[in-house]
This record gives structure tokens, sequence and C-alpha cells, in this order.
């Protein structure tokens, strides 16, 4: 399998010839979303689903499909009738020869007066797990945690206990166009010393083989 970073939280994951792609949202590039097969969204902030982008996509390729929760499906289904599906904790489903398994059910605390909304993360292939905007840990192991490194609702404690807990075998940053270039050097020497795993991070564009 081949992860490629885009901006933020949006990665573009590629097996057999097919596309899955994560969380094209309004900090990521245009055209995160062109060509994906399958599209997954983990909650509806527009830092993780732009509507024009997954609108793009679903034009550009007439056989692409979405998966996600209620809150982003009741805003793209009437358009796409047959390609939106909702899913929730616990659910599992194919997506593009692309195995997925569905994990946690609400969005970490940003401030107790602010209400908490619906996110999901995403399994995929029992490998990768993309968060969204949680710190879930999946009840299986990980090999490659995609790390949300930077957010008004975490702090580095949180982030460095979060992949202790998941305990990968590699951690990729995410959530990260907050971060500045000054901050990048301390969130890596911390994170890889204090994680517990082999931590990384990928440039936008730049691709990993899984």
């Amino acid at each position: 399998m081949k992860l490629t970073k885009k901006s933020h939280s949006c990665v573009r994951l590629e097996k057999d010839g097919r596309t899955l792609v994560l969380d094209p949202g309004n900090f990521t590039e245009e055209d995160a979303a062109l060509g994906a097969d399958a599209l997954l969204v983990t909650h509806e902030h527009p830092d993780h689903f732009d509507e024009g982008r997954l609108r793009a996509a679903l034009d550009a390729n007439p056989a692409a499909e979405i998966w996600t929760l209620r809150s982003v499906a009741a805003q793209l289904s009437a358009a796409f009738p047959g390609r939106v599906h909702t899913v929730g904790h616990g659910d599992t489903f194919t997506a593009a020869g692309f195995d997925v398994q569905v994990h946690g059910e609400l969005h970490a605390v940003i401030h107790p007066d602010i209400p908490r909304i619906t996110n999901v993360g995403y399994l995929v292939d029992g490998a990768v797990f993309h968060p969204g905007d949680a710190l879930t840990v999946p009840d299986r192991p990980v090999d490659t945690l995609l790390l949300p490194v930077m957010a008004p609702w975490n702090k580095i404690s949180e982030v460095i206990d979060y992949v202790r807990e998941v305990k990968p075998r590699r951690a990729y940053d995410i959530h990260d166009a907050l971060l500045t270039d000054l901050a990048r050097p301390i969130y890596d020497r911390q994170i890889g010393a204090l994680g517990g795993t082999d931590h990384a991070r990928l440039a936008p564009g730049a691709s990993a083989e899984l």
C-alpha cells in the first residue's frame, strides 16, 4: 500500500491500481480528492470535509463512492443517490478494494462550552488508522497511526500519551497545517523521544510504502 500525505489531515492510499482518499478538507489541495475511487470523511468540520472537493471527485469519477457519518452524508446523498453511505462505530465495509473498520463516536472536547459533534476513525486494511479529530484507541493492533499532532483540542502531552496507548509500529503526522516550521523540531523531538514508536512526518505530496 502506498501512502501519500496531502496538506493537513488528508491522505491518499493506493493499492492494486485503486485510490482511497481520507478527509479532503479546505486546508488541503484543491485536487486532493480527484482520482479517488472511494472517499472517507471523519466528521463535518471544514478542515476535514469540503463539499466542493467531494462533489468534484464524485463528478469526475461516476463510480466513486463516499463513506461517512450522518451529518456529512445528509449534505451529499440527495445529489449522489446510492453513492453516499452512512457509517458508525463498529461498522465494517469494503471500499475500492480496501477493508475498513469504523472506530469512535465523538469529536474530542474543544471546550466544555462547545457541544461535541460526532466523529469516527477508520482502520484501513487492518493496518492504517486515521482517527479524525479524536484520540480514539482501536480495539485491535495498529501498524501505522496517522497522528493528529496540533489542534485546538489537544496538547503535546496528550499526543505523546496517545501514541503510547495505541502502540503502533510507526506514526506519521497529520492535522498539522496549524503547526509552524519553528515548532516542528520541538514536536519531532518530543514525540520521537517519548512516544515509544517510529515517528516521522511527510511533506505534502510525499509518499511512503507501507
